[in-house]
């Protein structure tokens, strides 16, 4: 008799990239995708309703991200973690609470598979005790403390070439589709990969503006904020971009930066 298939619950707030991890699951053998979340919250009840062997995860969730999902999972519900990012250096994070494995983002087939396959083995193996899953969960509480490792620099492509682009000398990042453009204080632009909420997750706040859904910019490069109708701005940066701040994003610029 084949043994149960593989339960697996997805969480990412990207749509995209939740349908695009979905596909890949359902190509692996012996698995069944139990429940799919849009964000962390959706994920905590769907893992405590259905009970899954193992939850893909987005580390970058909005509200709730990856380790809060751990951290308020009811230890008795607590599966088998997988996560997912865009960035490595994760990666000691993951370990530190024993997941099965880190996925770094656009993810590979192969790798997937890999962790699935890992995931497997640790179902067949003795079940997690409620003290292991209480540590587990006290160690996503002691991460989700520490202060986010701030982005310094950014890798970007020239033709050939991979160029560490330091982080001030960038004046925006605009999201277009999937892409997101990176445009310097110069005037260049790159193309990069990385989801914006991922990049403004590793920016200081105290630096950078969002402006609307999918625009952030240096406070350090606005040059100048026009008025638009409507109680919206238009604004202009050093190095001759202009963008719209949106209804709400325009009401954040007003409270927080536009009074004496």
């Amino acid at each position: 008799m084949s043994a149960a298939p593989l339960r697996i619950v997805l969480a990412d707030d990207e749509r995209p990239a939740r349908l695009a991890l979905a596909g890949m699951v359902t190509r692996c053998p012996d698995v069944a995708i139990v429940g799919e979340a849009a964000n962390g919250a959706e994920a905590i009840a769907l893992i405590e309703r259905e009970r899954p062997d193992l939850a893909l995860l987005d580390l970058q969730m909005p509200e709730v991200d990856g380790l809060g999902v751990v951290r308020l999972l009811q230890p008795a519900c607590l599966p088998l973690i997988a996560f997912v990012t865009a960035f490595d250096e994760f990666a000691v994070q993951a370990f530190e609470l024993n997941a099965v494995d880190y996925l770094l983002k656009p993810v590979e087939p192969g790798r997937l598979a890999a962790t699935i396959e890992r995931a497997r083995a640790r179902v067949a193996g003795p079940a997690m005790t409620l003290p292991e899953a209480e540590r587990v969960r006290a160690a996503a509480e002691a991460i989700e403390t520490r202060q986010t490792t701030r982005l310094t620099r950014i890798p970007v492509r020239r033709r050939d070439d991979i160029l560490l682009l330091p982080i001030g000398q960038i004046a925006s990042f605009v999201a277009e589709g999937e892409l997101v453009h990176v445009t310097t204080l110069k005037g260049e632009r790159f193309v990069v990969t990385h989801a914006l909420k991922d990049i403004e997750a590793r920016l200081d706040p105290a630096r950078w503006v969002r402006l609307e859904r999918g625009a952030i910019v240096a406070l350090d490069a606005i040059a100048k904020v026009s008025p638009l109708p409507g109680g919206l701005y238009l604004v202009a940066l050093t190095n001759g971009q202009e963008v719209r701040a949106s209804r709400l994003h325009s009401r954040v610029l007003r409270d927080q930066y536009l009074r004496l």
